[in-house]
């Protein structure tokens, strides 16, 4: 696999965006009381999380997400058509049902798998159209 056909500056920006539409996701603008309530968090359970750590990592994996798609999506054919069917794919096809099956297990409630399965689904829709797009 050649590597060096990869724009590393979209996979950047798709893990950016990704980073970002989570933020917007988990904000009191979308769902933040709805998985606050899932969860039974607790505004000071929040608190004492490590931002620093929480965000770090968010945005490392979400790099990491968007390098494994610009992988897949490594043809000189792909288009942002086809990258944002890829990123839909593995979003609903792989990490919501992934999350849903975790989340069965862990006795989640619908809902709570239906707000982290959609925005897994969304992001890494955005992120092959980004990717297959910017070629």
């Amino acid at each position: 696999m050649d590597i060096s056909t990869i724009n590393w500056l979209a996979v950047v920006v798709a893990a950016l965006v990704a980073f970002l539409l989570g933020g917007l996701w988990y904000s009191p603008i979308l769902f933040y009381k709805a998985w606050m309530t899932e969860n039974h968090f607790t505004e000071e359970d929040l608190k004492r999380g490590n931002p620093a750590k929480i965000y770090g990592f968010s945005f490392v994996w979400s790099f990491l997400m968007a390098t494994n798609l610009a992988l897949y999506l490594n043809d000189p054919v792909t288009d942002a058509a086809w990258g944002a069917t890829a990123g839909f794919l593995a979003g609903f096809g792989w990490a919501a049902m992934m999350i849903f099956v975790v989340g069965l297990f862990e006795r989640k409630s619908t809902r709570y798998l239906l707000i982290n399965g959609s925005y897994a689904t969304i992001a890494l829709t955005l992120m092959g159209w980004i990717i297959g797009g910017w070629r």
